[in-house]
């Protein structure tokens, strides 16, 4: 429960109404009701000095956080994401600051949301290094554009006195920290640290274990909680290339990924009243550090927008204002570069440029370990970034006494992404977005799709990315980076050319980078839409083209669910129309494109089985008669009353995993009908029958009917009460992605580990308040005491949405309006 809801906590009832009364008055002369610009009113600056702010709660918990400046936003939202997230945060702080392993052990596991580190050890190793070596500190001495501008310095400052100011003044009740010594202070710093950790997820983030493992050939290997085991680098062959390839490939691959999203943006030509209307479905964990939080953030005649933030962000990440609104998709991109090094024969430390050799520097990082003396680590950092022993468990670089690998991560220097953020938040059209974006250049990962008040769209993938060229990539690609880059976009170039370096386009933010002109985007489409496939199919009737290799790929093989996507918004946009409720009826349609392709001829494989047996994997003979009925009736959805959805589930999961595609369908991909293509299921495919009798014995195992409802199979757990979930899989191509882990002993997909999160469905009627409805799929809080921890995922269960209250006139008329006035204590 935060601090806010404790009779007395917040302030004396008497003092609390007058608080509050004076409150709403200033706030009323602040704002007109459709929030178009305002002078700021004195009337919200605290009187003893500091910073403060107001922040109104609405239905499910939601703060709208109004402000004088910058510093006093930041202020709020640091104090309001300590309300609902305060352990959250505190275990990420201790991420970037390199302490886990003093307070957690090193051979535990982080959450993975700020890198993919296996181990503690490693996690401190790597983000220890960045502390120490003044990253975060050059990066914000930098001038705008390349660093990070005034405004958002002053958000990050008031950011952390917020957050520091919650924790002075309240009393922490979230059993997952409540008196833990972890839970510290932060400063400006240390959320830019997590800023940039956000960053560059998708690059060093990635490598956390091969940087920080790396060491020279013949140096005794590391402590075992540093990385995990690999074999002695200076022995063993190169990198098999087809190997290194399809480990790249399926590391690279986005469908893959605990994060990704569907968006789909459409203009005007299609809508009831000819403004734009946006759908934005993000797929983030559903636990830790990459959750989303829901705020409104205003400051007077200045900025007014309301949506989700990563916990930790000082800005609205997805969002939407009065003009126009935008959310993100994981973009295809690969954003880091290898570069394969000769080294000099006399020192596996030193590497050759143009024939001339350059020491590698060392950085020697001390870590804090519980119960252990400190460890003490070398790493070593190149011209190109840092070298590293492997790109995760399939993708080993082996350090010889001839070659080791470096990992350019153009993100690395990139603390620009609250800037994007912010300049979004400001933007009055899709015009002000892309422009926005191409003056900070900071989204490291994701793609935006857009769409305003006046019925434009837009797609870009304006993400940072190092400057590779295809033309580069074929003159000084080694013979690994002439496999690996086809198949995944991941250059490993020659180290040892000065003329294989990455150059600079004139309009790029930083060297090394292409510039915003290179980004694949499309304007004003009917309808733009992604769901983490290339930008290719951002519009079917419109493809784009023309891109290098490394922003993705083009005519190849689109994801289940972005030809189902593809295929419902197209649809959707050819009949015309739409309203913000057509968008609400997209999200939960459930409809399973897996289920359209395959069901009806995986019912009729079924029935043509002789005597209805099927023989498994282990070659047991199962009867699969019923499973053949429920098959052919199910109503090809993932809905949480359907009944069918769950069978063909776990069949088709175990189907398309163990046969190839060219084995799986009678009709290939054809780049010149990718949504439609490929297609008919082969019934003659062995694996069908196979997986049938696996499927039907797993559920006859768990008592669980084959016509069992897929709610009462895939649920959480909140409070006691058990919620029915609807949605499907990667797998199934569901839009409403949910992914859970099989448990049959609990009852079948018992816990949502990502999918759907911060949804928002938004348009524009003319009244100057946006049409929105939101639904942040797992609540506010973490805190299962927080009545904000399962409210919005009770309605999630039931299909339902939150009524925004954006414009003035709704938020005071909210039955659930409370106010509080935070502010710092000198």
């Amino acid at each position: 429960m935060r601090s806010s809801d404790r009779p007395g906590r917040t302030r004396p009832s008497l003092r609390r109404a007058a608080v509050t009364g004076a409150a709403l008055l200033a706030v009323s002369a602040a704002l007109p009701q459709a929030g178009a610009a305002a002078a700021p009113d004195p009337g919200i600056a605290p009187s003893g000095g500091g910073l403060s702010a107001v922040i109104r709660y609405t239905e499910n918990g939601i703060p709208h956080i109004l402000a004088r400046d910058y510093a006093a936003l930041g202020f709020g939202t640091g104090w309001a994401q300590a309300a609902d997230q305060v352990c959250v945060l505190a275990d990420g702080f201790v991420t970037v600051a390199g302490e886990r392993s003093r307070w957690f052990g090193p051979d535990a596991a982080p959450d993975g949301s700020l890198s993919s580190a296996t181990k503690n050890l490693a996690s401190d190793l790597y983000f220890k290094g960045v502390r120490d070596a003044g990253t975060v500190e050059r990066l914000l001495a930098e001038p705008a554009p390349a660093g990070p501008t005034g405004d958002v310095k002053e958000l990050m400052r008031g950011w952390a006195a917020g957050y520091d100011a919650w924790l002075a003044q309240n009393r922490i009740t979230d059993p997952a920290c409540k008196g833990a010594g972890w839970v510290r202070p932060v400063t400006a710093a240390d959320v830019a640290a997590r800023g940039l950790a956000v960053s560059v997820l998708g690059g060093q983030g990635r490598a956390v274990d091969g940087i920080t493992a790396a060491r020279p050939p013949g140096t005794a290997a590391p402590h075992p909680a540093a990385a995990p085991p690999e074999r002695d680098p200076a022995a063993g062959p190169e990198p098999d290339p087809a190997a290194a390839a399809e480990a790249a490939r399926r590391l690279f691959d986005t469908t893959r990924y605990d994060m990704g999203s569907n968006a789909v943006a459409f203009a005007g030509s299609t809508t009831a009243n000819g403004r734009g209307l946006l759908l934005g479905n993000p797929h983030y964990p559903w636990q830790g550090g990459r959750r989303f939080w829901q705020s409104q953030q205003t400051v007077p005649g200045v900025l007014n927008v309301s949506g989700g933030s990563l916990l930790g962000t000082p800005v609205v990440n997805i969002g939407f204002n009065d003009k126009v609104a935008w959310s993100h998709t994981v973009a295809t991109g690969t954003p880091l570069s290898l570069h394969q090094l000769v080294l000099d024969p006399a020192d596996p430390t030193a590497y050759l440029v143009d024939g001339k050799p350059e020491r590698m520097t060392e950085r020697k990082v001390t870590v804090q370990v519980a119960g252990g003396a400190p460890v003490l680590r070398s790493q070593w950092w190149t011209r190109y970034g840092p070298v590293v022993s492997g790109l995760g468990p399939g993708l080993p670089l082996p350090w010889t006494a001839g070659t080791a690998y470096a990992l350019n991560d153009p993100n690395a220097a990139n603390l620009r992404g609250f800037d994007s953020a912010l300049a979004m938040g400001r933007a009055r059209s899709v015009s002000g977005v892309q422009d926005a974006l191409r003056r900070t250049q900071g989204l490291p990962w994701v793609n935006t799709v857009a769409a305003d008040s006046a019925g434009a769209t837009l797609f870009t993938q304006s993400q940072v990315l190092p400057r590779i060229t295809d033309e580069l990539a074929a003159r000084c690609s080694t013979p690994l980076g002439r496999a690996t880059y086809p198949a995944s976009g991941l250059v490993v170039l020659d180290g040892s050319r000065g003329d294989c370096a990455l150059g600079a386009d004139p309009d790029a933010v930083q060297p090394g980078v292409f510039g915003p002109a290179r980004a694949p985007a499309l304007r004003d489409a009917p309808y733009a839409e992604n769901s983490n496939d290339s930008a290719w199919l951002a519009n079917a009737e419109r493809p784009l083209t023309g891109y290098e290799r490394i922003w993705g790929t083009v005519a190849t093989p689109r994801s289940l669910r972005t030809r189902g996507a593809v295929r419902d918004v197209s649809a959707m946009a050819a009949r015309g129309g739409l309203t913000v409720a057509d968008l609400q009826r997209q999200q939960y349609a459930n409809r399973v494109p897996a289920g359209d392709l395959a069901a009806a001829d995986a019912a009729r494989a079924c029935a043509a089985l002789p005597g209805g047996t099927a023989a498994g994997s282990d070659g047991a003979v199962v009867d699969v008669s019923a499973a053949c009925g429920v098959l052919a009736g199910w109503d090809r959805t993932a809905a949480s009353a359907s009944r069918g959805a769950l069978l063909f589930d776990r069949f088709w999961r175990r189907l398309a995993a163990s046969t190839p595609a060219k084995d799986l369908w009678l009709v290939p991909f054809d780049p010149a009908d990718p949504v439609g293509t490929p297609r008919t299921l082969n019934t003659a495919a062995p694996g069908i029958a196979r997986a049938l009798a696996d499927t039907v014995a797993e559920l006859r195992a768990a008592g669980i009917a084959p016509d069992a409802p897929l709610g009462a199979h895939q649920f959480v757990v909140r409070g006691g009460e058990r919620l029915p979930v609807g949605g499907g899989t990667e797998a199934l191509g569901v839009w409403n992605k949910i992914e859970a882990p099989w448990n049959a002993a609990a009852g079948g997909y018992a816990e949502v580990v990502h999918g759907s999160s911060h949804i928002q469905a938004v348009g524009w009627d003319g009244s100057g308040c946006p049409v929105a409805r939101t639904l942040l799929t797992y609540g506010q809080s973490s805190d299962p005491g927080s009545p904000f921890s399962a409210d919005q995922t009770r309605l999630f269960s039931r299909e339902r949405w939150v009524t925004s209250r954006y414009c003035e006139r709704d938020i005071l008329s909210s039955p659930r309006l409370r106010v509080v006035w935070p502010r710092e204590r000198r």
